[in-house]
C-alpha cells in the first residue's frame, strides 16, 4: 500500500535541517508566548484609559501610548491573541468543512460532485465582504441575546468574534475543497483503492483510512497558508470598523487606529509600526513554514 505522505520517514528532520523552517517556527513561539504569558508580567490594562496621550517609546511605555493613553504594547499583545485566535480557529473550520467536501465530491463523482463543484464555483463569485455582512446581521443579533444570558454577559463582547471565525471558515474552504476533490479522483483509481473495494470495506472506510492519510501531506501545506489568510481577512475587516469592536483589539483595528493618527503636523509613527511589524513577522513566518514543509514532503 501507497504510505501516507505525511508519515514518510524523517519528515521532521528534513523539515529542521531548513533554516527558513527553523527561523519560521522560532519567531512563531515567540508571538505565541509573548502573546499569552508576557501579560502576565505587564502592569498596564490593554483597556485602560489615561491622561498620558500620545506618548513615544520610553521607559514606561516601551511601544508608546494611543489617543486615550492606553498602553500599545499591552494592546499589540491583545491584538495577537484575537487575531491568532481568529487565523488558527477560522484555518480549522475552513479545514473541515473543504476537505469533508472535496472528499465527498472526488469519491462519490457523478451528479453529487457536480452539484458540489457548482456550489463552490456560485460561492467563488459571491464577494465574501458581502457574505460575512450577511453573516453579521443575521447572527450577532441571536448570538447576542444567548450571551447576556450566559454567566451574565461577561461573553457578549465576544459575538463578533464568534461570527468573524465562523464566517471566515465558511468561506476560505473552497480551495481546499477543490484541492482534495483533484487529489482524491486520482487516489481513488490506484491499486489500493481498488483492493479496499474489493475487500468489502465501505466507502467511509475507505475515505477515513486509505484516502484521507494520503492526503495529509497536501492538507497540512495547505492549512499553514489558510492561517495567514484568515488573519489578513480579519485584519481587513477590522481595519474597515466591521470586525473586532472596541475596546478589545486585534492588529486590524490598531492599524485602523494608527493610520488615522498619522498627519502632516504631528506624525504619532509608533501607532502604525509596532502592530504592522508584529502583523507582517507572524504572515512571512507562517508563508515560509508552509513553503519549508511543502519542499521537505516533496523531498
Amino acid at each position: 500500500m501507497k504510505q501516507p505522505i505525511s508519515l514518510r520517514p524523517g519528515l521532521l528532520s528534513r523539515l529542521f535541517r531548513k533554516p527558513t523552517a527553523l527561523a519560521s517556527l522560532s519567531l512563531l513561539l515567540a508571538v505565541l508566548v509573548a502573546a499569552v504569558f508576557l501579560p502576565i508580567f505587564l502592569s498596564h490594562d490593554p483597556h485602560l484609559t489615561s491622561l498620558q496621550t500620545f506618548r513615544p517609546p520610553g521607559a514606561e511605555h516601551p511601544f508608546g501610548t494611543d489617543l486615550n493613553g492606553r498602553d500599545l504594547l499591552a494592546r499589540t499583545l491583545e491584538g495577537a491573541r484575537i487575531s491568532l485566535l481568529v487565523g488558527f480557529t477560522g484555518a480549522a473550520v475552513s479545514l473541515l468543512i473543504g476537505t469533508s467536501v472535496g472528499l465527498l465530491a472526488g469519491y462519490a463523482g457523478g451528479r453529487l460532485d457536480a452539484l458540489l463543484m457548482r456550489l463552490v464555483d456560485v460561492l467563488y463569485a459571491v464577494p465574501r465582504l458581502i457574505l460575512i455582512i450577511l453573516a453579521g446581521f443575521l447572527i450577532d443579533p441571536w448570538l447576542q441575546r444567548n450571551l447576556a444570558s450566559f454567566q451574565g454577559g461577561r461573553w457578549v463582547g465576544y459575538s463578533k468574534i464568534a461570527i468573524l471565525i465562523l464566517a471566515l471558515g465558511c468561506i476560505e474552504w473552497l480551495t481546499m475543497a477543490r484541492i482534495v476533490r483533484g487529489q482524491v479522483l486520482t487516489l481513488k483509481t490506484l491499486p489500493f483503492v481498488e483492493a479496499a473495494r474489493v475487500l468489502g470495506q465501505s466507502p467511509v472506510r475507505i475515505l477515513l483510512r486509505h484516502l484521507l492519510p494520503n492526503l495529509s501531506g497536501v492538507i497540512v501545506v495547505y492549512l499553514t497558508l489558510t492561517v495567514p489568510a484568515v488573519i489578513l481577512d480579519e485584519s481587513f475587516l477590522s481595519f474597515l470598523g466591521m470586525g473586532v469592536q472596541a475596546p478589545q483589539a486585534s492588529w486590524g483595528t490598531l492599524l485602523s487606529d494608527g493610520a488615522t493618527a498619522l498627519n502632516p503636523v504631528q506624525s504619532h509613527w509608533w501607532l502604525l509600526l509596532f502592530p504592522a511589524t508584529a502583523m507582517s513577522l507572524t504572515l512571512l513566518a507562517l508563508n515560509f513554514l508552509g513553503d519549508a514543509l511543502r519542499d521537505s514532503l516533496a523531498e
